[in-house]
Formats: C-alpha cells, structure tokens, sequence
C-alpha cells in the first residue's frame, strides 16, 4: 500500500481543492482520500508544498513506433511523458507501416502494455497508408481498440472524402481529428509566410489561409454529418474565430492548442532555426494571443503536445530539408504555466482541465479523476518553482525551449502503486 500525505489535491473532475491524504492499494486502486490518515503497514510519502492532480492526457503524441525508433519508441516515449507529467497518451498513425489494420494496431498495443507507468493509447489512419483515397475499416478498428483516426501531418484534401469519413465516423460513434493544410494554398512549410524569417530563409513560407480554408470547409462538413470531429494544432486567429462561431451554432467538434503556439511566435524562427520550425508554423502575436483568448474562454478545448521527436542530425540540415515538428511532452506543463497561469490567463484548475479533464472526456476515457475507486493515476506539481531544461528523458533533444527560464515543474507521477520521477520509477520513500 501507498500512503501519499499532506498534498494540495487539485480535481479538475470534481472541483475537489483542499490538502488531504490519499491511500492507495496494492492493485493501485484508491482507496481512501481524507485528513489524516494513519495506516502502519503502507509506505508514506510527504508531498507537503506539492499539488496532487489527475495526470496529464495527451492525445497527440508521436513515439514513431514502428518504423522510426531511432527517433522515438513507445518505452523511451513513455520515459518522456511520465517525466512531463502524463500518465495517458494517444500516439499518431503515421507509423511506419502506418497504423491502418487490425494487425499493426494488436502489435502496437501489445508492445504498449509492456509499459508500466504510463497508458499508451493508439490512433489509427483514416486512410489506407495515409494516401487519401480509401478509407480504412472505421468498426473493425475501433473493436480492436483504436483511441480515434487520423491521418495526421496529412490534410484530407478531397472533400467528397472527407465528408465519407464523418459519414462513417458518425455510424461507427468514433472520433476524428484532423491536420489542417490546404497543399494548395500553403506555400512552403515550416514558418509563416510573410514574416521576417521567411523572408531571410529565402522562402514564401506557409500561409495561413492554408489552414483556415480547410477548417471551414470541415467545420461545414461537421456540422451537416453530426460528426465529432478534432481541430489539431490550431495556429491562426480566424481559425479560432471560425471554431468559436461553429462551436456557437452547436457543431460538436472540438480544438486543440500545442504549448508552442500559445508562447510562442514567428520571430522565434531567427533565434532557433529548425527547432522552431512545425507544420503549422509559429504564426504573429495577433495569432498568439488569440489563442491563449481561445483557450480562455473554451473555444480551444485541450491542451496537446503533437510531441514529434527527430534526430540532432535531422534538424541540423538546411531548412528546405529539415524536418518539421518539436519535442513537447517534457516540458507543456512549465509552459503552459509559464504563459498561461502565471500571466492570470487562465486558474490552475483551468489549465488542469486542458491538459486532463476535457481530453479525457474528448476521447471517451473513465474514471480519470481523484476518487475512491479509482487507478490512481496521478500528477505531482510545484507551481512557483523556477526550471531551466537542458536534457530530456525522450531521444530526441529538438526543443526551443533548451536553456528558457520556465515556472512550475512535474515533481513526478503515481500510476497505480508506481511513483515515477523525472521519468524514471522509483521507490516512494525516495521522491522527497
């Protein structure tokens, strides 16, 4: 048994906020929650100055297994994602093969249950091989347990097709989200068209109306199907505005903002290179702010790293050939502290319902919360303290946020009887 005493318990699912101790069985269940709490034979641990909260829900992450383990796996990826405070995360399809079959889905997973301290779940393609033609077995998928489908990184360009998806998305009661990025209108990719360092980079750079395009051709789809359906990595003001207005009408689609684009802008290019360079691009401060706005007032639902891992080699080529994407999952929670809580944007209960209530129920996953009978799977926070990273638990070191100053750190994570911290297990007695 595990007693964890005098932490500042924080439940964005029951609004519960008082100091309390939390103990937790030998199956990892909890079992009691309440002020002093006595029990000889379970190993306590004093999280005095610490908040306790229902760990981080990722729902788009990419551990790049099969197929590019040499940037990621699902063990090193899980290494990363506890040390970030996630105790669930949902992998992309975009593996290579790409997960579009019942056989590469039972492998992934299969795989995935190896892992102790943190639950990986699977997203599976929309389209066989990712290629937007022919859409992939939607039931037979979602029976062997894909978490949703996309064809992340890929825009689904064919109307007819993507209104297909939602069509048998809707019969099949499963979620979709997609990318965003009219090939036709972006440009080039990687940073914002119009900016400076487009402008030094020699390149057109990736226009924003790529994206809003896309956004309301498919909040328009979403609406005449009743498909639910997630809007990824939004980057654009109108976006927000555009998702705002639907959400308003009652369309049942749902936003995600990465930490990245809430706290960061184009100019960040100049300083960082390819570190700082993603599909969709770091856009202006006008973009910025509107979707810390969004965040605020609910038109953006979650929080979601689209934590993407390369090799140093990789980023280290000329920008035409270097790949897009950061990793995110180690350091979203001191971010989103840093710009979103510690500038009054949002509570601290709010930033917990972005990065764990509203993608759990997003995605349909129970019993999340801090509550008797419930998997304890838990986040351990301290706020005010001041962090600098410079090395990470995943593979993969491609972040322009090396050397930032950053407020609020993951003191580490409980998954059932396992504490977790700074990505590795440890014994309880051993966290403070």
């Amino acid at each position: 048994m595990l007693l964890l005493k005098n932490g500042r318990i924080l439940d964005p699912y029951t609004g519960l906020d008082d100091v309390l101790d939390i103990l937790i069985g030998q199956e990892g269940e909890i079992c009691r929650i309440g002020k002093q709490i006595s029990t000889p034979e379970a190993e306590t641990v004093d999280l005095s100055g610490l908040t306790v909260a229902p760990g981080f829900v990722d729902t788009h992450v990419h551990f790049r297994d099969p197929g590019q383990t040499e940037k990621e796996d699902l063990f090193s990826g899980a290494r990363a994602a506890a040390a970030g405070g996630f105790t669930t995360v949902v992998c992309m399809a975009n593996t290579v093969p790409a997960c579009d079959s019942v056989e590469t889905l039972s492998a992934i997973s299969a795989r995935a249950a190896q892992v102790q301290n943190v639950r990986i779940l699977q997203a599976c393609a929309v389209t066989k091989g990712l290629r937007g033609r022919e859409l992939t077995d939607f039931q037979a998928l979602r029976r062997a347990g894909a978490a949703g489908f996309t064809d992340d990184g890929i825009n689904l360009t064919d109307p007819g097709l993507a209104r297909r998806a939602m069509e048998q998305a809707v019969r099949c009661g499963v979620l979709l989200s997609f990318h965003e990025e009219d090939p036709a209108l972006l440009g080039s990719p990687g940073v914002n068209a119009g900016s400076a360092a487009a402008r030094q980079l020699g390149v057109p750079g990736a226009d924003p109306r790529s994206e809003e395009a896309m956004v309301e051709r498919d909040l328009a789809l979403a609406q005449q199907t009743g498909a639910r359906v997630v809007f990824q990595h939004i980057s654009s003001a109108r976006s927000v505005a555009l998702i705002r207005r639907a959400k308003a009408a009652g369309a049942a689609v749902f936003c995600e903002a990465t930490p990245h684009h809430l706290s960061l802008t184009e100019d960040a290019v100049l300083t960082y290179g390819a570190n700082a360079r993603m599909n969709p691009p770091l856009r202006t401060e006008c973009d910025r702010q509107a979707i810390v706005d969004g965040l605020a007032d609910g038109t953006i639902d979650l929080i979601a790293t689209d934590h993407a891992p390369h090799t140093a080699a990789e980023k280290a080529r000329a920008w035409s050939q270097a790949p897009s994407g950061i990793i995110g999952l180690e350091t979203a929670f001191s971010v989103g502290n840093t710009w979103l809580v510690q500038t009054g944007k949002l509570t601290r209960m709010q930033l917990l319902e972005k990065m764990s209530r509203n993608p759990a129920a997003i995605y349909g996953l129970q019993d999340k919360g801090v509550a008797v009978g419930h998997h304890a799977e838990l986040v351990l926070l301290d706020w005010e303290r001041r962090v600098v990273y410079q090395t990470f638990r995943s593979k993969a070191v491609n972040s322009p946020y090396i050397g930032m100053p950053l407020t609020g750190t993951v003191y580490g994570t409980v998954f059932g009887s396992r504490i977790t911290r700074n990505g590795g297990t440890e014994e309880a007695g051993a966290l403070r």
